[in-house]
């Protein structure tokens, strides 16, 4: 018999994204949607995060409208609110939350974001009754997706998250293009790159050619910090163009002189609503102690956002298509609490949905660098991080002006 209506016609289907921005949420939400759409849901977007749903709420019609996925950012907007009590905002909004979930008149919510954003809907899924999917979202690679990368006959635990390949792409672009700056002034350039806890994102400034590497997993003691100034000297006196890029995470813990204490570089201690302050800095600290040890002239350059601006490269177009495939599957059997992932790493043309799975959004954490791809002693990435890596945005890059000229004796 001919079914006249879709399957979820006269259901509403509501997506919000918070946290920090990246260059694939508007590919994100613009699959989802179009998948929802196909499906007889009628489309909402909640906008500036969790606090779209306080208040009276403030919401968008997104169904059979026109939106551009490749477009960086997110047209909803965003921001850090925790809907649960916080230092910040002790009393609970999640009242708030649940009312406009009735006024809306809102079946179903995919929340776009981090461990923090899906956190706190898995909670509400738990405590209120709220049908969720969360969708993976960091430009830092750090959430549990239990995404396996088969290496020389091992599998290795690691993640891929819609945002950091085409975060990674643009650092790698970033890094190439520092290097004639370097080589023309004969110095050492320390690049800070964002990564509160992990090094995934640093690592990509290897494929832009730097030859050293500090991430948050590898503690500088005061002992680590004396190797890495005698490793720096050693690398820079051997470097054909006397010039070194060092890439460091903007969470990496560092001996203080001064105090005694390994501590981390704040920009500010004010801390957000889910209690993180912001970063910022490390690259001068690290930058004024290379050259007052080594009287090596050194520079420090932090990318800031650039990494996570512009527009969504190709291999996370496809990756956020084939993740909202996944979504479909997890609406029609109703499976909520859940957010996709990949299974294993692969590279772009293998992108479908048989390669995903989902796992329970109360699961999903942070996930440090495995210790496969990193070497502590080298303070380097390892070649099982080029070959994860390589197959997201390809091969590293490398830039050498030739020509040498003859010294003129008088």
């Amino acid at each position: 018999m001919k079914k006249v209506d879709k399957i979820f016609k006269g259901k509403t289907l509501a997506i919000l994204s918070g946290g920090g921005d990246t260059p694939a949420i508007n590919s994100s939400i613009e699959c989802i949607r179009n998948r929802a759409s196909m499906l007889g849901y009628q489309i909402y977007g909640i906008r500036k995060g969790w606090k779209g749903l306080l208040g009276d709420g403030e919401i968008v019609d997104l169904t059979n409208q026109a939106y551009d996925g490749l477009y960086g950012g997110t047209a909803l907007l965003s921001s850090r609110t925790n809907p649960f009590p916080s230092k910040r905002h002790p009393e609970s909004r999640v009242p708030q939350i649940m009312r406009n979930f009735e006024r809306y008149k809102i079946d179903v919510l995919v929340t776009i974001g981090g461990d923090d954003t899906n956190g706190a809907a898995k909670k509400l899924h738990e405590q209120e009754g709220i049908p969720v999917i969360g969708f993976p979202k960091t430009i830092d690679n750090d959430l549990k997706t239990h995404t396996m990368h088969s290496y020389n006959g091992k599998e290795i635990d690691a993640v891929i998250c819609p945002g950091f390949p085409s975060a990674a792409k643009g650092l790698m672009e970033f890094t190439l293009r520092h290097r004639t700056t370097c080589e023309s002034h004969s110095r050492i350039m320390v690049i800070e790159i964002m990564g509160r806890d992990a090094g995934w994102l640093t690592g990509s400034a290897i494929f832009g050619g730097a030859e050293i590497a500090l991430v948050p997993e590898c503690v500088m003691t005061k002992e680590r910090k004396d190797f890495f100034f005698e490793h720096v000297k050693e690398t820079y006196l051997s470097s054909k163009k006397k010039a070194l890029i060092i890439a460091v995470s903007e969470g990496v813990r560092w001996w203080n002189d001064e105090t005694g204490v390994i501590e981390m570089v704040y920009a500010s201690k004010e801390v957000d609503e889910f209690g993180h302050p912001r970063f910022g800095g490390i690259s001068g600290v690290i930058a004024s102690e290379i050259t007052k040890r080594t009287g090596i002239e050194a520079r420090a350059q932090i990318s800031g956002y650039y990494p996570r601006s512009g527009d969504c490269r190709e291999y996370d177009r496809r990756l956020t298509s084939t993740l909202a495939d996944k979504v479909v599957d997890l609406l029609l059997r109703e499976d909520y609490g859940q957010m996709p992932v990949m299974n294993s790493v692969v590279p772009y043309q293998e992108l479908e949905e048989f390669h995903t799975s989902s796992i329970d959004m109360g699961a999903i954490g942070n996930k440090e660098l495995p210790k496969e791809y990193y070497d502590t002693s080298n303070f380097m990435f390892t070649d099982a991080y080029i070959d994860f890596l390589s197959t997201i945005i390809g091969r590293p890059r490398s830039i050498e002006f030739n020509t040498d000229f003859p010294i003129v004796i008088p």
